[in-house]
């Protein structure tokens, strides 16, 4: 394997070659997009319309079950996957070909350089796999590229835990609530996880892997080093934290044409600035998103890269969704702010935030769970963190032990009621 810094730099020439093939293609036989494109006559990116979540949404429900953004006849795709479904409530479902979903899986073997994963390693995955997409590109990805890749699906989570200590894995990949719920049930069951071969676990598809909290809990709990990883099922693997890097995600800029815009204008926003990360993938030709609104924020860094790499850095990860502000008596809040507060007390086992829209002004109530004893005393120091942090008040109220739900894929810890 090539050492890190052998990974291609990006090109600002050959992509947008890449993109002017990718538009001659849609615009001859992709139905979704030669409905968008109809008007436009620059295959410049900046002259394309933006896609939203909400467009494909529209298009699988008017033409199910696969909707039009199809560029070959049905016959060519042999992957299906579909998201959670948990930002617009219904799933959508991708199909990939071949050869789009070998792209995806030469998008994972750049992220094994870049995260440092040498010959030997022993990767394993403690879920079980199903249509949604979740690691399943990166098993794939591992297997072919020669690590051996371990699936902990059908397992218990005990079971999980003793299969990877069993088979010396050095790499965990899972939600970073996922790899603090396995450090729950190790330190039940006496089992010394720190003490394992694990020497990275590399999390995704929640905001914790950015939140340093919740990071350097994991990181506590495994005694391994956390790279955060962004994708997703419809767009691919985006970006990666390096070896070298902490903090800072690259984005793979020789497959992806990446933009950060304001998100009410749409006009794109300087370095340094938080804005909405909108993508174009130029490899998945059989399932093509073109100037994707992600819905993600995100800020590109401006500090000097020392490896000499060109590839820009997401600075701090995925900041926040657009679609998850809660506007709470006139304060706009951001789960990720809840958990930052809340993962900084060890005593917190799990939590969760409700949202009652019952009135004018919604209110929040947030509940967490105790790793032991009543949760009196917690509730109360968890009350005066948010209210000193975020300067509201927030009704913090303990639940038994054990009684939260539990998440082996992404948690939904956000209740809304009406």
């Amino acid at each position: 394997m090539l050492p890190a810094t052998a990974l291609p730099n990006n090109s600002r020439t050959e992509p947008r070659a890449r993109l002017r093939a990718l538009v001659g293609a849609v615009r001859a036989s992709n139905a979704f997009y030669q409905h968008k494109l109809a008007s436009v006559l620059a295959d410049d990116l900046e002259s394309l319309p933006f896609t939203t979540k909400a467009e494909l949404v529209a298009d699988q429900a008017a033409n199910p079950p696969y909707g039009t953004n199809l560029t070959f006849p049905l016959e060519r795709y042999s992957r299906l996957h579909q998201t959670s479904g948990t930002s617009t409530g219904t799933p959508l479902r991708w199909l990939d070909t071949a050869d789009s979903w070998e792209w995806v899986l030469g998008c994972w073997r750049a992220n094994f350089e870049l995260m440092g994963l040498v010959p030997g390693d022993r990767l394993f995955f403690p879920f079980s796999f199903g249509p949604f997409l979740g690691f399943w590109s990166a098993f794939d990805a591992a297997t072919r590229t020669g690590f051996l890749g371990i699936a902990g699906g059908g397992m218990s989570s005990l079971a999980r835990l003793r299969c990877l200590l069993e088979h010396r894995c050095t790499v965990l990949f899972a939600t970073p609530t996922y790899a603090l719920h396995l450090g729950e049930i190790a330190a039940k069951e006496g089992i010394d996880i720190p003490g394992s071969p694990i020497r990275a676990v590399v999390v995704a598809g929640e905001s914790g892997g950015t939140i340093p909290a919740t990071r350097e809990r994991i990181e506590r709990v495994w005694g391994a080093r956390v790279f955060d990883h962004y994708g997703m099922t419809e767009i691919g693997p985006v970006a990666v934290e390096a070896d070298a890097r902490p903090g800072q995600m690259y984005l793979l800029e020789s497959d992806y044409l990446a933009e950060v815009i304001d998100p009410a204008t749409g006009e794109p926003v300087p370095a340094g600035t938080a804005g909405e990360l909108v993508l174009t993938n130029l490899g998945r030709v059989g399932s093509p998103l073109i100037r994707y609104r992600s819905g993600d924020l995100v800020r590109i860094a401006t500090d000097p890269d020392p490896t000499g790499r060109t590839w820009r850095r997401l600075d701090g990860g995925i900041l926040g969704r657009t679609d998850d502000m809660i506007h709470i008596r006139g304060n706009n809040l951001y789960p990720s702010a809840i958990e930052a507060i809340v993962r900084r007390f060890a005593d917190v086992a799990e939590y969760r935030i409700h949202v009652d829209h019952a009135n004018p002004l919604a209110d929040l109530r947030l509940e967490v769970e105790p790793a032991r004893g009543d949760g009196l005393a917690l509730a109360e120091a968890v009350g005066r963190a948010v209210r000193d942090e975020l300067l509201f008040r927030v009704d913090v109220t303990p639940c038994p032990p054990g009684s939260l739900p539990r998440f082996e894929m992404k948690a939904r810890r956000v209740v809304h009621q009406k």
